[in-house]
């Protein structure tokens, strides 16, 4: 975790001690150190244009369409709105994305990790008020919950609003919208495997093409009217809403599609750090939004009609079809940036006890935050392709869309301020200018989308509930389960003296039981004993600790503790493992060898004992029977630890017990 100074400013990263580091193994890795320390700086930065900012450079594609089609028209080509419109888009994006994420909210990292649950994990080392930490963890929650339902939405209205464009090329081709984006999703969620390192590269590219594009479309139309970038003062944006309020809190119901993908941005931040991200966005992305929505704004004061599809018109003819394929492409990159910020959000949701163990497949050698989770990989599919077929057109995904967006900024911001005042101390006019700026700003954004509920915003409210309700179950379901498991263990002291007082016969060999931590009793040892009345004459208990690096070097991996045990022939071996090490059990008992009297033995002579704790849902009182079941559920769908600690088949024995829950 990150140690975070008394000060004024963001936290500096610390290295961790094995004391430090979490107790409970699992199967994920701690993230890693600062990406932009790694590699070459402008090669992460062209990466990053093709993973991180794939979602906010697309909303070209849909977001003005989408302002001027919104009930029936209510915001008019007129230069009063149009001004007013662009300008607020400016603004917008200036202020949330600019201001907030690139230079305010990506300061707040755990160690190297952005997202809402990293905010909630800093604010959860510092908080020492109970109703103070339900709090930050309900808002995290809530939080994560709406990005899942981001990450669902966005392949979904991306791509299929890029494929839509066929219709401007030949209306007969409406037909093949549908189809065509079901075979587009299905190979991006294919690709995944190889991991965001191989796709940034593959995509960093195309994206480099898709924003000078996007610059280059938008030129000609300022030229020939240059008085569209009056619009940059924010004075026509105060002077729409003050001259049309209905019209303009409409109109930022929609207006908040041009700054999706924000929170995407700083929930990939793990994967290639901080300062490749800003560089993009301040070089690139940033003038290429610009210049596009100034574009459109220019055209469609100039020629209304090309309000039914103005990023597509803002190209002759000719270009139409070449556009929509690069369009296409882009829109497919677009939904990396919510699929691997879904990673790295569902890791930390782990670490943070809200879900059970997941398979996590590291992908890069070298960048730890660069992660694929398959089982959410394969979740976010089959929602995906849901969708497409209930909604079927992107204009009725974008009634969906803004919620999830709009709640996901005001709870980050929410937390970002409790960071920033409990934590960086920051003087409270700071706070307050925030709240005035960024908080009043994001707050008219989610109560101008909250009047989608019906025509579709109920959409992420759903998703953000299903997902809600699995944490809340897992976390409370797992406190519970840990308070039984530790009496089911016993202290660990006074089962060696049980073991000395009744004389329990001893054989020869080397038993080994994996156990997260060295005070309690493994199940698995106890088990043995009672079932067998015998225990082997070398018993070594390991606990594997995941440290904040990329790699261990295995001179330093591991360390030996008797415990006090040494005449019972019991030994405690911790094995620190970073990032890119796996959790290999046996190479860290190799390791251990003949480091203690205990251990002058052959690691492959081992036998190895798993506790396993088979949960029945019988009715605790602290847990409903449906959560009761439903935590049941999850857990036996959690990663295998015999997988995860790569334990020989032929040589482990899986041992525990029964519990009722």
């Amino acid at each position: 975790m990150v140690n975070t100074s008394e000060t004024s400013g963001p936290p500096r990263r610390q290295p961790t001690s094995a004391a430090a580091a979490p107790a409970e193994s699992t199967s994920v890795s701690v993230s890693e150190v600062p990406s932009a320390r790694q590699g070459s700086g402008r090669a992460l930065a062209l990466s990053a244009l093709g993973v991180v900012f794939g979602d906010i450079g697309t909303s070209p594609l849909y977001s003005l369409q989408t302002v001027f089609s919104i009930d029936h028209n209510t915001v008019k080509p007129t230069p009063v709105d149009v001004f007013g419109v662009i300008s607020l888009v400016i603004w917008a994006i200036m202020i949330v994305v600019s201001v907030k994420y690139v230079a305010l909210v990506m300061r707040a990292d755990n160690d190297g990790e952005g997202g809402i649950l990293a905010l909630v994990a800093l604010l959860r080392e510092k908080l020492a008020h109970r109703r103070r930490l339900a709090v930050v963890m309900m808002l995290g929650m809530l939080g994560a919950a709406l990005f899942y339902g981001d990450s669902v939405i966005t392949p979904a209205i991306s791509v299929m609003s890029a494929i839509e464009g066929l219709v401007v090329v030949n209306p007969a081709l409406k037909q093949l919208v549908l189809p065509v984006s079901v075979v587009v999703l299905t190979v991006l969620f294919i690709v995944q495997r190889w991991g965001t390192e191989a796709v940034g590269k593959a995509f960093g590219p195309v994206m480099a093409v898709w924003f000078v594009v996007l610059a280059i479309l938008g030129v000609p139309h300022i030229v020939r009217h240059p008085e569209i970038l009056a619009a940059l003062s924010p004075t026509y944006a105060l002077a729409f809403v003050v001259e049309h309020p209905f019209t303009a809190f409409i109109a930022m119901g929609a207006v908040v599609l041009t700054i999706t993908g924000a929170e995407a941005l700083y929930a990939d931040m793990g994967h290639f750090g901080a300062r490749p991200i800003r560089t993009a966005w301040y070089a690139v992305v940033f003038p290429s939004l610009a210049l596009n929505y100034f574009g459109q704004g220019a055209m469609i004061l100039h020629e209304p009609a090309t309000i039914d599809n103005p990023f597509f018109n803002l190209a002759p003819s000719w270009a139409t079809l070449p556009l929509v394929i690069l369009a296409t492409l882009a829109t497919v990159i677009a939904s990396q940036a919510v699929i691997s910020g879904a990673y790295s959000v569902s890791r930390q949701a782990v670490r943070l006890g809200l879900f059970p163990r997941l398979a996590v497949k590291q992908t890069s050698r070298e960048e730890g935050g660069q992660i694929y989770l398959p089982v959410v990989n394969w979740i976010l599919f089959f929602g995906v392709l849901l969708l497409i077929s209930v909604f079927r057109s992107s204009g009725r995904l974008a009634t969906a869309y803004g919620l999830a967006v709009t709640g996901t900024l005001v709870l980050t911001s929410l937390l970002f301020l409790m960071l920033a005042l409990r934590v960086w101390h920051w003087a409270m006019w700071k706070i307050v200018a925030y709240a005035v700026v960024v908080g009043l700003l994001e707050a008219v954004f989610f109560a101008a989308n909250l009047t989608k509920i019906v025509s579709g915003g109920w959409l992420p409210l759903l998703i953000a509930a299903i997902v809600v309700t699995l944490m809340t179950t897992w976390r409370k379901g797992a406190g519970v389960l840990a308070e039984r498991r530790r009496e089911l263990e016993g202290p660990l002291d006074e089962f060696v003296e049980m073991i000395r007082e009744t004389g329990v016969p001893r054989v020869p060999g080397l038993a080994v039981f994996p156990h997260p931590n060295r005070t309690t009793t493994p199940l698995a040892l106890r088990s043995h004993v009672n079932f067998n009345h015998v225990l082997h004459e070398h018993v070594v208990i390991v606990q594997i600790i995941n440290e904040n690096v990329p790699h261990i070097h295995h001179v330093d991996r591991v360390v030996v503790d008797d415990l006090g045990y040494a005449d019972d022939g019991i030994v405690h071996v911790c094995v620190r493992v970073g990032f890119n090490d796996s959790q290999d059990i046996p190479k860290g008992l190799a390791l251990a060898i003949g480091k203690s009297d205990e251990l002058d033995l052959s690691a492959d002579q081992a036998h190895y004992f798993l506790s396993v704790l088979t949960v029945h849902a019988k009715g605790n009182p602290r847990l409903k029977d449906w959560r009761a079941r439903l935590f049941v559920w999850m857990a036996r769908n959690a990663a295998s630890r015999t997988e995860v600690f790569h334990l020989p088949p032929d040589r482990t024995v899986i041992m525990g017990a029964n519990l009722d829950l």
